[in-house]
């Protein structure tokens, strides 16, 4: 293909010459452990597999030389390690596919009419479009990837912006059929409303911070020294509250993840919870009418790939 129509696109393109009822989808920037394809043949080859549609696997990081990739770490831990394992556990559902390196089942993938590819996250979408369906969709803690991170803040920005409108166009799309039947399945719809909530938080966020600075403004001018130490003093009382929150569920994933290998990691834990919150609250913001678009016929699944600069394979138990 000379001009890129998206990973979607390739996906639907190489599953017509795909031969086997297995598909192993591995990103270009990518390596997974030298026996995941056998650990992935064991979740499908079970009698009770025949309604599994993928298995996803566990997302490490690859390259940790910089700040910025050492607290993507902590956060590959929070939000994959922990919160899928919790998802599945007690929902019986998952959020999304890792898409960087997840086993499809080839009829589950033409069930729901392959990959869209108008989506800008191919992964999130089919994998709800996989349990709208009735599928079962699975997360493998113990087979592990490791991809390459962005490593500036500008390709980390382009990476969010395309989760956060993928996220949302997944939401929009299926926001009328939770809604008109929400006990289909209850676990689907705790998270359907969890994303809810995310959303709305994330206006309110911006929104609230307006006002407050604004306010400050206003008291600043009329010398109302007393109203500002009351509004910064609440002000750190919520954020205090926020990061100790954030720190039990923080240490708790370290120690689960990979048996407990990173939570040396935990030393730049504050720098992802002060700075990859607010980046996911402004790219859910930014990205929400291009998501609207998107659903109404007007988006596109093609995106600008990072900077890669070529992976060197180490032996996790190293990191």
């Amino acid at each position: 293909m000379k001009k890129n129509k998206g990973k979607a696109h390739a996906f639907n393109i190489g599953l017509g010459f795909a031969k086997g009822e297995l598909v192993l989808s591995n990103d270009a920037d990518t390596v997974p452990e030298p026996d995941s394809l056998n650990r992935y043949i064991n979740y499908f080859i079970r009698q009770d597999s025949t309604n599994i549609s993928a298995v996803t696997a566990n997302m490490d990081v690859q390259n940790r030389a910089k700040l910025i990739a050492k607290s993507q770490t902590v956060e590959f831990s929070s939000i994959v390690g922990i919160i899928k394992r919790t998802q599945l556990g007690v929902l019986g559902s998952i959020y999304a596919y890792s898409g960087a390196n997840t086993m499809y089942r080839k009829d589950a993938l033409i069930d729901v009419g392959l990959f869209r590819q108008d989506r800008a996250t191919e992964d999130i979408s089919i994998a709800w479009d996989h349990q709208m369906d009735g599928w079962l969709s699975l997360f493998a803690p113990r087979i592990m990837f490791f991809m390459e991170v962005p490593e500036s803040l500008k390709m980390l920005y382009r990476q969010r912006k395309r989760w956060a409108k993928g996220g949302t166009e997944v939401w929009l799309t299926n926001f009328k059929k939770v809604f008109l039947h929400p006990f289909d399945n209850v676990g689907r719809t705790i998270m359907f409303i969890d994303q809810s909530f995310s959303i709305i938080w994330s206006f309110f966020f911006w929104i609230s911070s307006a006002i407050f600075i604004w306010s400050l403004f206003q008291f600043a001018i009329t010398g109302n020294l007393e109203r500002i130490y009351h509004m910064l003093t609440m002000a750190f009382l919520f954020v205090c509250f926020e990061m100790i929150s954030g720190t039990f569920q923080l240490v708790a994933s370290l120690i689960v993840d990979d048996r407990g290998r990173k939570v040396k990691y935990l030393l730049f834990a504050p720098l992802y919870m002060l700075f990859y919150w607010v980046m996911n609250a402004l790219t859910i913001v930014t990205t929400f009418i291009p998501a609207v678009k998107t659903i109404l016929g007007l988006g596109s699944g093609t995106w600008k790939s990072p900077e890669r600069k070529g992976i060197k394979v180490t032996n996790k138990k190293d990191n």
